[in-house]
């Protein structure tokens, strides 16, 4: 196989002849709306990506557009030709990464983070810790007093401002890694925690949990979980991402489990996809169909659950903004809607452009800043314009993304960013 060739595999030139040049992305691409560029398009994407295969611009020529895609996949839910701008995005930035010429210094931050940090629970639970004694003692208040978080790189004081007040180390510890129920449950889920989510939103965490076995579910947290790999996927680190899939698989293989629930719809996106890694007829290809053919969001497990009355009205105005990931990759749609609307005194104003990206993508808003604030700023546009008292949303980033939205339009005192998990808590369900 020629070097062409195999770089032409590698970056899936096949899949870049079923898009017909239509435009029918156009409408739907949040960066090609903000950025006014054909080359910040899906379709103009493509395009590069297939002349780059066939040895008529260079793999540079193709870094930056790559680089500044969101990979919200909006583009596939418009296209009329089923294109797999997926698999052509990601085999793009795994050539990008092969090609990088990265200085010493940045390939062991990223071979750090990449490769120890996000993988590894005590590296969250250590971030968590560390923010809970960052913000208990007085030194956030101080920091932002003496203006010193603005010394922090990529624009991290804007998130550290957002960032919720954190449980205490014992708090944490106290977890347990089974749940069973006096009454006899409708299934046994196993609960994926996720890096980030479990580091900077361990409340949450626990709120599913709690919400699992009001719901009738008896709960397990396999020990050897790890990161989903949607991280190391977005940055073409695809070998890692495949270990990672790999771990998760075996970790999930030793429980007897109906379910496995996730409440983030990026790493529940990535999960639900752990079986395109592997090749067809492969012992690994049959195992991981085994594990997505278990994988379910947190709203698909509750909104099947029927013998349930909420006990108290929760009298507010919100709007719901969808995941991206959640919506486009894993399809689940109606669910979150359907337990919104099932709690007493909500009233729902669903906004014009739901299916918009927040222009949070992972660690996109950190890397490429300015631009995810642009994407922000029309998202806002459209939930300041319900009027709501709280956006709900279902995922980490897209959490973080719109308390840094409230921030940035001064509306902190009227609105606030919750998880679909807190707020069907704070209406307090309970079997029949």
């Amino acid at each position: 196989m020629s070097e062409l060739q195999a770089l032409q595999q590698k970056i899936n030139y096949d899949k870049t002849f079923d898009c017909v040049q239509c435009g029918y992305c156009l409408p739907a691409c949040p960066t090609y709306e903000t950025m006014e560029r054909e080359t910040h398009s899906p379709r103009g994407r493509i395009n590069l990506v297939k002349m780059v295969a066939e040895g008529k611009a260079s793999v540079q020529d193709l870094e930056k557009p790559i680089e500044k895609c969101l990979g919200c996949m909006a583009c596939t839910t418009v296209c009329p030709t089923n294109v797999q701008y997926g698999e052509i995005l990601e085999g793009a930035k795994e050539v990008i990464e092969d090609h990088q010429i990265k200085s010493t210094s940045r390939k062991k931050i990223e071979d750090f983070l990449f490769g120890s940090f996000f993988p590894s629970g005590k590296w969250m639970n250590t971030l968590g810790n560390l923010t809970w004694f960052y913000q208990k003692t007085g030194i956030q208040a101080l920091a932002n007093k003496s203006r010193l978080t603005k010394l922090a790189p990529l624009h991290l004081d804007k998130f550290e401002q957002v960032i919720p007040q954190q449980p205490s180390p014992k708090e944490r510890s106290k977890r347990a890694k089974r749940y069973k129920r006096k009454r006899p449950a409708h299934a046994k889920v196993a609960f994926f925690t996720g890096c980030v989510m479990d580091s900077v939103f361990f409340e949450t965490n626990q709120n599913t949990i709690e919400l699992l076995l009001r719901f009738g579910f008896e709960v397990v947290l396999p020990e050897q979980q790890t990161c989903c790999g949607a991280l190391h996927a977005h940055s073409g680190k695809v070998n890692e991402s495949v270990e990672l899939a790999k771990r998760n698989i075996k970790a999930f293989e030793e429980e007897e489990i109906d379910y496995i629930v996730n409440n983030a719809g990026g790493c529940g996106a990535r999960m639900v996809e752990y079986h395109h890694l592997f090749e067809e007829g492969t012992t690994w290809r049959e195992r991981a169909e085994q594990f997505v053919s278990k994988v379910r969001d947190i709203s698909e497990v509750l909104a099947e659950v029927d013998d349930l009355v909420f006990n108290k009205s929760v009298d507010r105005t919100i709007t719901y903004q969808p995941s991206c990931h959640m919506t486009n990759v894993q399809k689940v749609k109606n669910p979150p809607l359907q337990l919104i609307k099932d709690v007493p005194g909500i009233t729902l104003k669903e906004l014009d452009r739901p299916d918009f990206c927040c222009g949070s993508a992972g660690i996109y808003n950190i890397v490429n800043y300015e631009d995810s604030m642009d994407v922000l700023d029309v998202k806002m546009k459209d939930v300041c314009g319900t009027n709501s008292e709280s956006v709900i949303t279902t995922n980490p980033g897209c959490l973080l993304q719109m308390k840094l939205g409230i921030e940035r339009e001064g509306v902190t005192h009227t609105m606030d960013a919750v998880h679909l998990v807190d707020l069907l808590l704070e209406a307090d369900p309970q079997q029949k």
